[in-house]
């Protein structure tokens, strides 16, 4: 395996690749496919000296300069667009230095327009180094830790790694995905607060000014309090702004503030190295540094959002001057994390200079480290220094264009307004059009299909009334959603079906009764009474974390149609869902998904409420599916589910392809126009009629929505793949 990172330049367009090159040269062209929208078998890709690069070439040594190209551009002009490609990268130099020619402007100019004085500056910073101490406290750090359902948090982030095809997790990842859950729970469970509610009748309030605390406030740091007058009943509401994040553990409101000084006590009390991060353009969030990563990660628990710095200044449109990171351990001007225009920055830099800055910092961090071991202090600085090299070298690098970031979402829109922080689109989201290759970890969702088309076989097969099997399925339900409430690494119960059924007809449905539990890696103890099944886990809790949500939508589905089925019998099992040879475990690519819940793979985890969303995608988006390993495919039906809201997303117009070469070529499988999901979650099946035309990858073209004027969004519930696999 070589790890290699393209820049790949199309018409007057330079995009980044990642790319491993033991995924083969079709994988690449997926990729530049969900960039570009040429598709694979119409892209010609160039590199050096005029080189093309074909199914052959070595993409281990291959130039990391790519140039790429429509077969319809090809014809005559090749040398004139190589000539055009190395125009855009020397045009890319003359940008960067046009940069640092007014990086030294804006530091020549400051001289003149900023004081020497320190004052100012050093006023902002000293009161967040005194009060980040407390995140240090252990009677808060408890009180944090005891309020977080860690065993919940801790299965999510294990579940979040398996999905992803990692079931046996370093320490490290575990530590990573457990942060990024608890980013998740805070942003759930936090209130935010633009008027409170009356304490007396609960309507609405409008500010009416502020009043003086009362000492039962200013003992958790609420100095600042505002009045809110009840439009219904008049009265008063305090609202305290408490600085104490033992008090915000308790009351879970606020605004950004609150937020992230909360939230950072959160990650202390867990054990993460964590910094408060004080914005001078009004706004507060945090980092933590990543073992795993090896630096230090923004996380913005008002957003909901981690690792994405750029997110004020591309997204908000934020005109940022200075930004500072606070510990226990010292501070930092982080601004260059934040920014990739640092010479406009720099012209809003006005306070002070840029040495007063630097000495400032410096003072408050020696403050903040007396009394250090020699041993700390190295490690201290040693990580200072990798930072500012970080910095440095972040600071001109290119920004991802395929990476799409919001204005800013939390806060009521007149008050966003307000502040200038909506960004170009307030409806945009955090979205990818460069989208990687995914694996779909979803062989648990075929297995627990199977199983449920085996169990229900048994009941038609032995003309058992219909009232009795829902009753049947809804008992085994409720056996799953308890099992689902338990700690997931404690996981065990039983079914007793003696009440409800014969001894001869308990008999038969316990085999395909174990074939489920088996596929939620559950087993089966003795049977201690006829008719009683008791169940333990198998193996790997995770594997049944994540199958237990697919079992339970199933089964909903299937007790669902058969309330409302009255032609179920023997010989006709007339139920979406319950058709066998479900494909799985093949290889995703999408035109566009959303951050990080809408990506690609939702669309095949078998899990109602999760969803793939093309944020770009309501006039046209694409999903590449790759069969496992190389197999063909004989395809014979699919199937498509809306998703959990806005019908206008429902795709309408589609075509289904199919490809015998990898993806290199593709045949029409299947075309659909003027579709109606008519209610959410809705499964529609949809037969192909060209059986008998092997493919080992399938590309779904959606050609509209439902409503392309009142969205540009197109979003799926769930799509799954039938048909006979005859061999690699």
């Amino acid at each position: 395996m070589v790890a290699r990172k393209f820049v790949v330049q199309h018409n007057d367009s330079l995009f980044d690749v990642d790319y491993d090159s033991n995924d083969g040269f079709e994988v690449l062209k997926f990729q530049l496919f969900s960039l570009t929208s040429i598709p694979p078998d119409e892209q010609k890709i160039f590199g050096g000296e005029n080189l093309l690069v074909k199914d052959d070439s070595d993409l281990d040594s291959v130039t990391d300069k790519l140039r790429l190209v429509s077969i319809d551009e090809v014809d005559e002009g090749s040398s004139g667009t190589v000539a055009k490609g190395d125009n855009a990268f020397a045009q890319s130099d003359e940008e960067l230095a046009r940069m640092l020619q007014a990086e030294e402007e804006a530091l020549f100019f400051q001289q003149f327009q900023a004081s020497e004085d320190r004052g100012q500056f050093e006023q902002r910073i000293r009161p967040y180094a005194s009060q980040v101490l407390m995140y240090e406290d252990p009677v808060r750090q408890s009180a944090a830790r005891n309020s977080v359902p860690v065993d919940e948090l801790e299965e999510k982030a294990l579940v979040s790694l398996a999905k992803e095809g990692n079931f046996k997790p370093s320490k490290l990842e575990q530590d990573h995905a457990f942060l990024l859950q608890l980013l998740f729970w805070f942003k759930q469970t936090f209130r935010w607060v633009n008027a409170p509610s009356c304490d007396g009748c609960g309507s609405e309030t409008i500010n009416c000014g502020m009043g003086a605390p009362l000492p039962s406030e200013i003992q958790f740091g609420g100095s600042r309090v505002e009045l809110y007058r009840c439009k219904n009943c008049l009265r008063i509401t305090r609202f305290p702004r408490y600085n104490d994040p033992l008090k915000l553990v308790d009351t879970k409101r606020g605004r950004c503030g609150e937020w992230a000084n909360c939230f950072t006590l959160y990650c202390r009390a867990f054990g993460y190295e964590s910094r408060l991060v004080l914005d001078f353009t009004d706004h507060v969030w945090t980092e933590c540094f990543s073992n795993l990563l090896g630096r230090w990660m923004h996380l913005d628990p008002c957003e909901g959002v981690y690792d994405k710095p750029l997110l004020y200044e591309k997204g908000w449109n934020k005109k940022l001057n200075y930004v500072v990171a606070i510990s226990k351990d010292g501070v930092c001007d982080v601004t260059k994390r934040y920014t990739r225009k640092w010479h406009e920055v720099l012209s809003r830099r006005n306070i002070t200079t840029e040495p007063v800055v630097s000495a400032v910092l410096s003072d408050i961090t020696k403050d903040c480290r007396k009394g250090f071991t020699p041993q700390r202090l190295s490690v201290l600085e040693d990580r200072d220094r990798t930072e500012l090299n970080e910095l440095e070298r972040g600071l001109h690098s290119q920004s991802d264009g395929s990476i799409s970031l919001p204005g800013r979402q939390s806060g009521a829109k007149e008050w966003r307004i307000a502040r200038s922080e909506l960004g170009s689109d307030e409806n945009n989201s955090l979205s990818c059009s460069e989208c990687p290759v995914r694996i779909c970890v979803d062989e648990h969702v075929t297995r627990i299909l199977n199983a449920l088309c085996s169990l229900l076989s048994q009941f038609v097969e032995n003309d058992f009334p219909k009232s009795k099997i829902v009753e049947i399925l809804e008992m085994v339900k409720n056996v799953l959603l308890n099992l689902k409430k338990a700690s997931f690494r404690l996981r065990s119960g039983s079914i007793s079906l003696e009440s409800i059924a014969s001894k001869n007809f308990v008999q038969q449905i316990i085999p395909p009764l174990d074939v489920l539990l088996a596929a939620l890696s559950l087993k089966s103890e003795k049977l201690e009474t006829c008719g009683r099944v008791n169940f333990c886990l198998a193996a790997d809790p995770v594997k049944t974390s994540i199958a237990l949500p697919v079992a339970l939508d199933a089964l909903d589905d299937i007790i669902d149609n058969l309330r409302s089925n009255d032609n179920f019998g023997k010989g006709s099992l007339p139920l979406p869902l319950l058709k066998p040879n479900r494909i799985s475990s093949g290889l995703a690519l999408a035109s566009g998904e959303e951050l990080p819940f809408g990506i690609v793979t939702s669309a095949f985890d078998g899990i109602r409420t999760s969803k793939w969303e093309e944020p770009n995608g309501a006039k046209g988006g694409c999903l590449i599916y790759k069969v496992k390993d190389g197999q063909m495919v004989d395809l014979e039906e699919y199937e498509l589910m809306s998703a959990n809201d806005a019908p206008e997303r429902d795709p309408m117009d589609w075509v289904v392809e199919g490809s015998d070469d990898g993806g290199s070529s593709w045949f029409v499988l299947d075309k659909k126009t003027s579709q109606m999901f008519e209610k959410r979650f809705q499964r529609k099946p949809f037969k192909i009629h060209s059986v008998g035309r092997l493919s080992d990858a399938f590309r779904f073209r959606f050609l509209a929505v439902r409503d392309v004027q009142a969205t540009s969004r197109l979003q799926i519930g769930s799509i799954d793949l039938f048909g006979r696999i005859v061999g690699s």
